[in-house]
């Protein structure tokens, strides 16, 4: 056993822990928080979701240039840590401003909401362009590139799922024990921020950069030339779009879906449960199943469970265990398609150095943030669509939601990602060529001084 190689898979893959934690709270849960803890009206749930899609687009658009300032940094820490370490430090004070209740409430707390998710979004753009974009200077090795991506999944993934599981207890017993619910949601992201900054500490103590290539110096006026030529990164960011965009808006309904269809909030928590142990079985199973198919066939397969995932999902009914039979499905596919898109723009920044001369890991992973971002602005308005058009935002109680609002609820949350799930492997299928032989010719091409450029 290699000690350095096994220091950086850990050091890295534990950096994603507590990130993913704060990262889940507020991506899948604002709208949720919004809307049953603080109350707010029908007409500000929908300023809200107006102001969540175009804060997300527009946060998403900065990825690329964040990209170009990490790669053009020079320090003595290296071009990643000093924009990690300022990222989370600020993520963390963004998060808790959020939670916080300043007891206002139209207008003044429309603009207090806009600002300080401003400044959240901007900071978790700094921390994770860094981050993600420290990735492919980690190895060149398409076995071990692979090995870290996964335990860097599957710690994500950990965090994540915590989230999910302990969300409705752990703010209803922090909600408790403070006096209200709001301070049990504070309380609560306050705990995630302290899990964020001590994790995230790891990676900046411990990670070694193994590639070594002098900083890019990009200009900003390039940064188009560098994204737009790479056609490969292009294709499998349009692929992850899509999928993702279909991902997020069904697990941003989820807590919905069992408070208002299944109308057995509580049982949200056990759910998560399942599907966090069948997400990170099926992380832990990727080497094992890729001793035996390509990435194109694990890509396959992984998209067929998805949409009959949600096929079961749509028939589930009021049975638990056939909703835990679709969840197992679509996350059992989730898990393998989340590893292989994060392998498939990794790879395109040694295409990136094979076509155009020059390498950008972090213009290039900056795509991967931007396509979260943008998918969660999907999702953010999926998720506003189905809370209108199924009455949930306007309904006091769970019996307001009648048997016409649960179709068109499901609908949103099942139908809708079934196109996009679809639309994602034919996108990929069509243009995207960076397979394990032509990978392993272009790494080659690279070592003995070949370029396109």
């Amino acid at each position: 056993m290699n000690p350095a190689l096994w220091r950086n898979r850990l050091s890295f893959g534990l950096g994603t822990l507590g990130r993913d934690m704060s990262a889940a709270l507020v991506s899948m849960y604002l709208m949720f928080y919004l809307t049953e803890v603080l109350h707010i009206s029908q007409s500000a749930t929908a300023v809200v979701t107006v102001v969540l899609v175009a804060m997300r687009i527009f946060d998403a658009l900065n990825d690329p240039f964040m990209g170009v300032i990490v790669d053009n940094t020079r320090s003595r820490f290296g071009k990643f840590k000093p924009w990690i370490a300022l990222g989370a430090v600020l993520w963390g004070a963004a998060t808790l401003g959020i939670f916080v209740d300043l007891g206002i409430s139209g207008a003044a707390f429309l603009v207090w909401f806009t600002v300080v998710y401003l400044v959240w979004s901007v900071a978790y753009t700094i921390n994770d362009i860094s981050f993600w974009g420290m990735l492919p200077a980690l190895s060149q090795d398409l076995k071990e590139r692979e090995r870290i991506g996964v335990i860097a999944r599957i710690c994500a993934n950990l965090g994540l799922f915590s989230v999910v599981v302990a969300v409705v207890p752990a703010t209803k017993a922090l909600g408790g024990l403070l006096g209200s619910e709001q301070l049990g949601w504070l309380a609560f992201a306050a705990l995630l921020v302290v899990l964020m900054l001590g994790f995230q500490s790891l990676t900046l103590l411990f990670t070694r950069q193994q590639v070594t290539v002098a900083a890019s110096q990009t200009p900003f006026w390039e940064l188009v030339r560098v994204i737009g030529r790479n056609d490969q990164l292009l294709w499998a960011a349009g692929a992850m779009l899509c999928f993702m965009g279909g991902y997020m808006t069904v697990t941003s309904l989820g807590i919905y879906y069992f408070k208002y269809v299944y109308r057995d909030e509580a049982t949200y928590s056990v759910f998560a449960a399942i599907l966090a142990v069948t997400q990170l079985a099926g992380l832990a199973l990727f080497p094992l199943v890729r001793k035996f198919l390509r990435r194109f066939q694990i890509h396959t397969l992984a998209t067929l469970l998805c949409l009959v995932g949600l096929v079961v999902f749509w028939f589930a009914g009021s049975s638990l265990t056939v909703v835990a039979v679709a969840g197992v499905l679509l996350f059992t596919g989730q898990a393998f398609i989340q590893l292989l898109m994060l392998m498939f723009i990794a790879d395109c920044v040694e295409y990136g150095q094979w076509k155009l001369g020059r390498r950008n890991e972090s213009v290039t992973l900056a795509v991967q943030p931007f396509i979260y971002k943008a998918s969660n602005a999907i999702g953010s308005g999926f998720v506003g669509l189905a809370l209108l058009v199924s009455g949930i935002s306007g309904a006091r109680v769970v019996e307001d939601v009648t048997a016409a609002g649960v179709a068109a609820f499901k609908s949103v949350m099942l139908l809708i990602p079934m196109v996009l799930i679809a639309a994602s492997w034919l996108i990929l299928r069509v243009g995207y060529r960076l397979d394990e032989k032509r990978y392993a010719e272009i790494l080659a091409e690279l070592e003995g001084g070949e370029t396109s450029a």
